[in-house]
């Protein structure tokens, strides 16, 4: 059993997942997805913290989130849950991914350069290799 079951979106994500998805043309919200998510992890800082109210808007399984790669994900987020000081406990870990995923879609949708899958494979690689902006 893996620690995070049920990927939660609030109503804010979903609506970014709806932007994302129209700019880019990619038609599957589970690998959008995994962008914001690695997107988020490869900002320095944690992620604020926040509340989420009322139900989510949407819901994936874990493993349709992460595909074949599910474990991988998994382990990114304990180890960046490592690197900024906080515990390995379910809830954590759950509430980690969380904040990630929506900072990430906030960080994605709000950039006006990711008008099409070129433009987030551009910021993508930003994002990963300062120097490359």
């Amino acid at each position: 059993m893996t620690m995070i079951e049920t990927v939660r979106i609030d109503e804010q994500g979903r609506e970014q997942l709806i932007r994302l998805k129209r700019h880019t043309g990619i038609e599957t919200w589970n690998v959008l997805c995994r962008w914001a998510f690695c997107a988020s992890l490869a900002e320095p800082t944690k992620p604020p913290a926040r509340q989420f109210k009322g139900e989510p808007a949407v819901e994936i399984a874990w493993r349709v989130f992460g595909g074949v790669h599910h474990e991988i994900y998994l382990a990114l987020i304990k180890q960046r849950c490592l690197q900024d000081g906080l515990g390995l406990d379910q809830a954590t870990v759950q509430e980690q991914f969380r904040l990630h995923l929506h900072r990430g879609l906030g960080y994605l949708a709000s950039d006006r350069n990711v008008r099409s899958i070129g433009g987030l494979a551009r910021k993508l690689d930003e994002t990963a290799d300062p120097a490359a902006a």
